[in-house]
């Protein structure tokens, strides 16, 4: 996974890489703990300071600013409405208000809401969740390991073909046949991931949206402000996509910069090391600020900015394209589903856990791509981050 949201992006790349390979360094797990640490607040600030640059274009009132940890807070301020409501969002509001908990309002989120002087929603922005960035990791990995299954798949169909003297596609191969071939070039994949061998396509598992915006207006001023970013010295829109189905809304691929004297100086004057403590790194050096644990950043990031009116926004929050149902979808459409991509998502899930663990001291990979594993793992190799008990039983 290639997360160009985080300064550290390289650095992490690396880590997981040897990591699905089996490789493990002493000081991965301190490591880890450092890269989470100031790339997260790194991340957090510039978000920040960029949704209200974003703002500032459309809205010349106050805006305030409401930390939030779950999405039924998100959905309670949406149900206030904005402007003139329309019968199919009052209708949405009603269902909403009858049973909210069929809405996902337990889903854990890591986000800001910007309200305007009347408490409406302006906008937001968050960080994307570990395990959120994980399943992601998993849909990208598997595709691209379809891909080199499949390749070698038919490298191997070419080959017998060759062998009776007959062009490829002259070839008839029984579904059985085909699927124990598939297996094989699985195998092989799996035995040059043990090996060391297999290196990853970057740019086929880049992630640009672990931190995101929204912003929310009426068309005309969206236009505005998409108008105004290719014309921003400080901003760089280099990918845009318009989702015009079931989901309405515009995003684009923001390149833009971070403050690294603010940054710096925010995380001391708000003494935000307090944050960390319980993160297995010395109090002491968490106080000595976050300039300890850069090693060679990259100047910039990328997040990704939605910009959607609010007939929209209620109709993915609370109508025909809820958020968590597309994630729901996602899971359930990935083309390949083996026991690799789900180990890959395993590794990852545990990666994070050691970086928000006290535990910065790893001993061994618990999860290997080769190998075979229920859930159930990963759940008692996490909990022994935490130094839990094991969930047993017996005396």
């Amino acid at each position: 996974m290639y997360l160009t949201s985080f300064i550290h992006r390289d650095e992490l790349f690396d880590i997981a890489e040897r990591w699905f390979c089996g490789h493990l360094r002493p000081n991965d797990g301190l490591r880890l703990t450092q890269i989470l640490i100031c790339d997260g607040f790194v991340l957090g600030e510039t978000l920040e300071s960029l949704t209200k640059h974003l703002l500032q274009s459309i809205y010349h009132g106050p805006i305030g600013q409401r930390r939030i940890h779950l999405k039924g807070e998100l959905r309670e301020v949406i149900c206030r409405g904005r402007g003139l409501i329309t019968e199919r969002e009052l209708e949405l509001f009603s269902l909403y208000r009858m049973n909210p908990d069929f809405y996902y309002r337990e889903t854990p989120v890591d986000g800001v809401m910007c309200l305007d002087g009347e408490g409406q929603l302006a906008g937001l922005y968050r960080i994307k969740r570990p395990r959120r960035i994980a399943e992601k990791a998993n849909r990208k990995i598997a595709n691209w390991i379809f891909n080199v299954v499949r390749s070698k798949a038919q490298q191997m169909a070419a080959e017998r073909a060759r062998k009776f003297g007959i062009p490829l596609e002259w070839l008839l191969t029984p579904e059985s046949e085909m699927a124990g071939e598939f297996i094989e070039a699985e195998k092989a994949i799996s035995q040059s991931f043990s090996e060391g061998s297999i290196h990853f396509d970057r740019e086929a598992l880049t992630i640009n949206d672990v931190g995101g915006i929204k912003i929310i207006a009426d068309d005309e001023q969206l236009a505005n402000l998409e108008n105004a970013l290719h014309h921003d010295a400080n901003i760089r829109v280099f990918d845009t996509e318009s989702f015009d189905g079931p989901f309405r809304a515009k995003s684009l691929i923001l390149e833009c910069s971070w403050d690294a004297e603010h940054v710096f100086r925010k995380y001391k004057e708000c003494r935000c090391w307090q944050n960390y403590l319980n993160r297995g790194i010395p109090e002491s050096d968490l106080m000595s600020g976050l300039e300890s644990l850069l090693q060679e950043p990259k100047a910039t990031i990328n997040v990704e900015l939605i910009l959607s009116n609010f007939p929209d926004l209620v109709e993915s929050e609370l109508g025909n394209s809820i958020h968590e149902e597309r994630i729901i979808a996602q899971r359930d459409s990935r083309i390949y589903q083996g026991y690799i991509p789900m180990n890959v998502e395993f590794v990852l899930e545990y990666l994070f856990a050691v970086g928000f663990s006290p535990e910065v001291h790893i001993e061994d990979l618990p999860i290997k791509l080769w190998g075979r594993y229920l859930p159930d793992t990963l759940i008692s190799h996490v909990r022994k981050l935490y130094h839990l008990p094991v969930q047993d039983l017996f005396c």
